[in-house]
Order: C-alpha cells, then structure tokens, then sequence
C-alpha cells in the first residue's frame, strides 16, 4: 500500500493538492484506515488528472515563439490547480478507486500501510498497527506449532498458505479453546466449523451454534463433521476450498502469491462474499487472525 502511494507523492506540488507524506498516510492509517485508502485514492486521481492535463496540453499546436522556462513552469502550475480542483468529486475517480483498494485490500491494507519502514523498536511502531503491537502468547505460539505439519501438507497439495489455513482455524476455535466436542465428549478435530452437509457421509457432531439471520444474532442447533484427527481436518477442508465451485476461486487466487497481509485480507474477504459465515465482520476478524498467524510464523522460524 505504502508503495502504490509513493508516485503520487512524488508527482505533483503538496501546494496544489494537499499531498500528503507516506509518515502522514501512515499515521493517517493508525487512526482511520477507510480515511487513510481513501486519501490513497485521491492522490492516484490527482496524478492521472494532472496527466490528463498536460497531454491535453502537449496536443494543442503551439508557433513556439512564446515558451520559455517560464512559462512551462507556469503551465505545470496551472496544470497542478486544475488537477486539484477536479479530484476528490462526489461520484469521481478517487471513490472509484477507494472502492477497489477496500474489495481487493481490505480495511487491514490500511493498517499494513500504518506499519512503519523504521526499526521496531520505535515508539510508533508500536501504535501503528493493533495486530503488530499486540505481543504473542504461548497459546498462539503452541497452536501453530501444532498444527504446522498438517497445514503445510495441506499447502503442498492445493497451494494455499499455510498461514491461511492455520489462522482460520485458530479463528474458528479461538486458538484452539473452542473446539467443537463430539456427543461424548471427544475432540471432533473439526478446526474449520464445516457443517455436515447432505453430502457428508462420516460422523458428526451436533451442537447449539450461532448464526446471524437477517442481521441477528440466534442459537441454532447444528450438525458439524467429526474427523480422527487433526491432519484429517486439514485435508478435508483443502479439498473443499478446491473442489467446491464457491471457494474454488478465493483458493485458486490465495494460491497465486505469497501470504502477505493484503493476500490474507483478499482470501478472507473472498470466503465472507462466497458464503462461509454469517458473520459480517467475519473478514476483518479472519485477515486479523491470519496476520498474527504469520507473526507467530516469522518468530519460530
């Protein structure tokens, strides 16, 4: 995000557009990140406008016999005001383009923007992002730790980032405190909260859930899939993400690339709008966990 601001920083007078500095967007994102993508966006519409200008500009025929240094600089000026004046209109291009950044980044590419290039033992690291400044606990560490074989053999089957896997699964469980128990108490190893559907042939386990219907919160009972172990779990899920025509293209895409904050914010935005919780906060919480998942990641390694 930090690097997608960066030419429009560069590009034009902070006079003109009131520009403001990637230390400023950082800061900017710490307190508001839909104010902070936002800005990002209206820099990206004063670049192109202010290039909009001056080809407009460059195809006009000129005798010549007037320019000098001068007046180009007073051109690129002008050009500048222009450009700011048009940027930032209701229905324009900067909430086109704030629009997108939020689909494919997420409100937490905001926060990977708060977090800043200076060491981390700087006083605004540690409020510039919650999910940085947050310390890890054993209980996260164990977690990952457990289930690190299983999710990276997962990974090598389908792609997905073992980071991603792993962290939804801690979302799902809470780090593993509220794991869905089978009748007899047993672990069903079900880490993922997948339901026993029509199609589900093994055990299961039932259990009183919560779902939000129309917006409200209400206990529903609800069958889930009970596996024999933790390694079944994974699998199960990995081949559900790809084989399913709702999940197989949030899957193919977290496949692509590298885990990264944005990645994570884009594979959880892509499970919420395909159906995988009722929860409407269930990206932003999910991209959240995935990120600590991969602090925990760096820390053990």
């Amino acid at each position: 995000m930090g690097s997608m601001a960066s030419p429009a920083l560069s590009g034009l007078p902070p006079s003109a557009t009131n520009t403001l500095s990637v230390a400023d967007l950082r800061s900017a994102a710490a307190r508001d990140p839909k104010a902070a993508i936002r800005e990002t966006a209206k820099q990206f519409e004063a670049l192109f406008m202010q290039q909009i200008m001056k080809s407009m500009r460059e195809a006009t025929v000129s005798s010549g016999m007037l320019d000098n240094e001068g007046t180009k600089l007073g051109n690129e000026m002008l050009d500048s005001q222009y450009a700011a004046k048009m940027t930032g209109l209701p229905g324009g291009l900067t909430d086109a383009i704030a629009r997108q950044l939020e689909r494919q980044m997420g409100t937490g590419a905001a926060a990977a923007l708060a977090a800043p290039a200076a060491s981390a033992g700087a006083a605004s690291a540690a409020s510039a992002s919650t999910t940085r400044a947050t310390p890890l606990t054993q209980k996260q560490t164990d977690f990952v730790q457990l289930h690190g074989n299983a999710a990276r053999a997962a990974q090598s089957q389908t792609g997905i980032p073992a980071a991603f896997m792993i962290g939804q699964a801690a979302h799902e469980t809470g780090w593993g405190k509220q794991e869905i128990r089978n009748a007899d108490g047993s672990n069903s190893h079900n880490l993922f909260g997948i339901k026993a559907g029509a199609g589900w042939g093994g055990p299961v386990a039932e259990i009183t859930t919560t779902e939000v219907v129309d917006g409200q919160a209400q206990k529903v009972s609800a069958k889930f899939r009970s596996y024999a172990s933790y390694q079944d779990a994974f699998r199960d899920y990995a081949k559900m993400l790809t084989e399913s025509p709702r999940y197989a293209g949030v899957a193919a895409q977290a496949a692509q690339g590298a885990a990264s904050a944005a990645s994570a914010a884009g594979f959880a935005q892509g499970l919420q709008r395909a159906g995988y919780a009722t929860d409407p906060a269930y990206a932003d919480k999910l991209s959240r966990v995935i990120n600590t998942t991969m602090r925990v990641q760096k820390a053990v390694t």
